[in-house]
């Protein structure tokens, strides 16, 4: 058996963070190879780790990556088990490095995980013994396109936000910092984004309220009616009143030939 020298275990322990008596044996398996014993240890790490994919994880951060040019920006929401490990500098560290990564990508939309972004999380993974995940992802930009991003203090809220027309850094800013913060959350940009089925049971419990106060049934149709209507001013976000100012919607701050094109919000454990 080759003889594994001290200085030897260190090393791999820094660059695998795994411990010292893990770090001896892989060596030693490796016959002091130390490019085959780091293989064979996050090998060994992820197999076991795939194993635990099943354990919940609740907590986690959302980061986000905007270009310099406002031109393209990513939203991705990564899970863990625990809010220790969220709060981990490494932890944060890798959800920032997987947002910048998805820059790369050139179809806005969905973020599709690479596998560069699985080998950042996987040493996560490996260091934490924690069944880290990439939740989800949304890039935004294009042609003719300007998006903002904001990510609050706690890492919890991220929002992204893509318009079209000449769209200040501002204005971009107090869309995202509004949709972060208002509530309820905005559920999409026009009453056709909002799913029938959530209208449907809008209109049963306004109805039942009408009923139970005894109104009669063409009054009680008023009434679910101007229910409803306030319902679409609170979850639309153009109709939505503005957080810095509730005299005015959201689209009234818009300058004339700005237009939201899209927006995701995401929040951790929500």
């Amino acid at each position: 058996m080759a003889t594994i020298a001290a200085k030897d275990v260190m090393a791999l322990r820094k660059k695998s963070g795994l411990g010292m008596m893990e770090c001896k044996a892989a060596l030693e398996e490796a016959q002091g190879d130390m490019a085959l014993a780091e293989e064979n240890l996050r090998k060994k790490g992820l197999a076991k780790m795939d194993g635990r994919a099943d354990r919940a994880s609740t907590e986690g951060k959302v980061a986000a990556a905007v270009r310099d040019d406002a031109s393209r920006g990513v939203l991705v929401e990564i899970n863990t088990e625990t809010d220790f490990t969220a709060n981990n500098d490494a932890f944060v560290a890798m959800a920032n490095q997987v947002a910048q990564l998805g820059l790369d990508q050139d179809d806005a939309g969905e973020l599709a995980k690479t596998d560069a972004m699985q080998a950042v999380i996987d040493e996560v993974r490996l260091t934490t013994k924690e069944n880290v995940q990439f939740a989800k992802g949304a890039i935004f930009g294009g042609a003719d396109k300007k998006v903002g991003a904001y990510v609050h203090f706690t890492g919890k809220i991220g929002v992204l936000v893509e318009c079209t027309g000449d769209a200040s850094d501002e204005l971009l800013k107090d869309l995202c910092m509004h949709i972060s913060a208002i509530t309820p959350a905005p559920l999409g940009l026009s009453e056709d984004d909002i799913p029938a089925e959530v209208i449907e049971k809008e209109k049963e419990i306004a109805k039942g309220q009408a009923i139970e106060q005894g109104k009669p049934e063409e009054i009680a149709e008023k009434m679910v009616a101007g229910k409803i209507r306030k319902y679409y001013d609170d979850v639309v976000l153009p109709r939505q009143k503005f957080i810095k100012d509730d005299k005015k919607q959201i689209k009234d701050i818009l300058p004339a030939g700005v237009t939201i094109t899209s927006f995701a919000r995401y929040q951790v454990g929500g």
